[in-house]
């Protein structure tokens, strides 16, 4: 792939994974509309360890506080604050552990980004504005009530079955988990800090996998691609971490919402039209 197709990706990729607006989605369009050559899920999982990196270095405090939750758990201290984030964290992540082998199994994320009758584009609308308008709605009339230290192990699975969805591409991971976290009574800020989290072993499952098929390809090329990948996107999403929490700190998520809804029937006109 070209440098500029790469620089694209990495760069795409670190300013919306975790926005809700789908990194995936913009994965996957970003070379249609250009008219590139689409990079393929190994390069699309190094750009997502890049964002994965990014987020280890801006939520340290709350990655140091749930490895000391590992070893409570191990110790049987499972009632304190960070054996219960790190226990709702394992369960959040089950769900998406299970369909995500599914769908790697039966070949379904390349049947889903495939060009073939304009079936990317129409997946792609239509989860982008359905789920933009249940982010909306969550947003706007759910109660914010709890921080995550109140969030039980049946909440984690609510959230993590949220999760699960997200690889259809076009849901938004960050989104759907950030509209399930409102629905519960979240905070934005305490949604989109669960949602980030909840990123570390969701990337590090596709991560293993990607480069498990980058091993077994041999090709070697397309792992200095991955790395340079990783590399660029990792930066941009620091840029986008900090002021994406700064941002909902004080304001609501119809931007982002109206973004969705705007390209999701652009989509969707291009595809049906």
């Amino acid at each position: 792939m070209t440098v500029f197709h790469l620089v694209l990706v990495a760069i795409v990729q670190g300013i919306t994974e975790f926005l809700p607006i789908s990194s995936t989605a913009h994965l996957i369009l970003a070379p249609k509309l250009l008219g590139e050559v689409d990079q393929g899920p190994l390069i699309d999982v190094a750009v997502h360890v890049g964002t994965l990196i990014a987020v280890l270095i801006a939520f340290h405090r709350d990655v140091a506080e749930a490895i000391v939750g590992v070893f409570d758990i191990i110790r049987g201290r499972i009632k304190t604050d960070a054996a219960r984030l790190t226990r709702n964290l394992m369960i959040a992540t089950i769900p998406l552990i299970i369909l995500g082998l599914i769908f790697h199994k039966i070949g379904a994320m390349d049947w889903m980004r495939s060009s073939e009758n304009g079936r990317a584009f129409k997946v792609i609308g239509w989860t982008t504005l359905i789920f933009g308008v249940l982010l909306y709605i969550a947003d706007s009339y759910a109660p914010t009530r709890r921080d995550l230290k109140s969030i039980g192990w049946l909440e984690a699975i609510g959230i993590g079955l949220a999760q699960a969805i997200a690889l259809i591409p076009g849901t938004s991971r960050s989104g759907i988990t950030m509209t399930a976290g409102r629905f519960l009574g979240l905070s934005r800020t305490e949604a989109a800090r669960f949602s980030m989290l909840m990123a570390i072993p969701a990337i590090l499952a596709g991560g293993t996998i990607g480069a498990m098929d980058i091993v077994e390809s041999g090709n070697v090329q397309l792992g200095l691609d991955a790395l340079i990948a990783a590399g660029l996107s990792c930066i941009a999403a620091l840029v986008a971490i900090k002021l994406f929490m700064g941002y909902i700190a004080n304001a609501t998520m119809t931007p982002f919402v109206i973004y969705r809804l705007a390209l999701g029937a652009i989509l969707l006109w291009i595809a049906y039209a």
